[in-house]
């Protein structure tokens, strides 16, 4: 089968495209014909041996696809040949089929074409694991996203109008916040891409969020910006770390002192591994609130799979609203 390569450690440039073996469902596994892979900020780090998993090479990168099942092994008892599914990987979906653990495998909604699948879960999941089980978001809270147009924050946007929050989308540009308050977003602040003063950028945001500041602070962006956010927290507030776009952020701790916050971990694959019926739960509910229209994933791209490093790229650049994805193959018409 055809397969995005990563051959060596680096960036999008040592990708290539090459034969790998077809996969085989083992027990508790399915193999899906791959339709579509989103990409997602992982994939740009675990081929350059800075994610958490380090895959032996040649792998493809590729975190999130959507297809049909074409195999199914044993021990498999409510997949069939023939379901479309999106599937949550470690690695692996850059390529024409891909193996998954069943217990990873979402049934799409019926009306959801193969590209919004494949840009579903790792962005509503994340943000919905997020804001219920660690923010404990309830209506009526202030809730700062900051990267509030990337794929992770315009599902954040989605979800905190959904259950009732009161959100403000910060990012780098008026293109990008204007997309968040067509989202949803009540309020938005565009921040400065370089040359962050924390204490600065603080006050602003501060204005934004009214004299009670921040209930809940989304931080999708890490570098200098979490202290900024930090600084304007709500007395008992939920600093959720996302992710680091922006570099790792070091953070004088005693703000969350002086603030009464809490910092929370926000990492999406352990728990969808760890708890997997809670998991299964908030995935029906996302695509119950998927087919009543409440949540719905901006493309920003389709790219094919020999341009899948062009992809990664340009989301490590940070020019990307929404998600890019990688359209591996197209369904035969009927």
């Amino acid at each position: 089968m055809k397969a995005l390569l990563s051959v060596a450690a680096g960036g999008p440039d040592n990708l290539v495209i090459g034969d790998a073996p077809e996969p085989i469902a083992g027990a508790g596994q399915v193999v899906i014909k791959v339709r579509a892979c989103g990409v997602n900020y992982p994939d740009a780090l675990i081929i350059s041996d800075q994610y958490q998993y380090k895959p032996q090479r040649p792998f493809s990168p590729g975190a999130e696809v959507a297809g049909e099942v074409v195999e199914v092994g044993s021990g498999v008892a409510d997949l069939v040949i023939g379901d479309r599914v999106i599937a949550m990987l470690k690695w692996g979906g850059m390529a024409e089929l891909a193996v998954a653990e069943a217990t990873h495998c979402i049934r799409m909604a019926e009306n959801m074409p193969f590209e919004e699948g494949a840009a579903f879960i790792m962005g509503y999941g994340t943000s919905y694991y997020a804001l219920k089980q660690r923010a404990m978001v309830k209506p009526g809270n202030t809730m700062l996203i900051l990267g509030a147009s990337g794929g992770v924050g315009l599902a954040a946007v989605e979800l905190g109008k959904a259950m009732g929050a009161r959100v403000i989308a910060a990012a780098s540009s008026d293109e990008k916040v204007q997309i968040a308050l067509e989202h949803g977003a009540d309020q938005g602040v565009v921040y400065p891409r370089n040359e962050i003063d924390p204490k600065a950028l603080a006050a602003t945001l501060k204005a934004a969020c009214g004299p009670g500041g921040a209930d809940i602070v989304y931080d999708a962006v890490g570098g200098p910006y979490s202290e900024a956010a930090l600084r304007c927290m709500a007395w008992n507030g939920r600093f959720l770390v996302v992710g680091f776009p922006a570099g790792v952020a070091r953070i004088p701790l005693n703000l969350p002192l002086l603030k009464g916050c809490s910092v929370v971990g926000v990492f999406y694959g352990s728990f969808a591994e760890r708890e997997v019926e809670e998991s299964r739960r908030n995935n029906e509910e996302l695509m119950a609130l998927y087919r009543q229209g409440l949540i719905r994933p901006q493309i920003h791209a389709r790219l094919p799979l020999d341009k899948a490093g062009d992809a990664i790229e340009a989301l490590m650049s940070r020019s990307v609203s929404g998600k890019i994805v990688v359209v591996v193959s197209e369904p035969q018409l009927q």
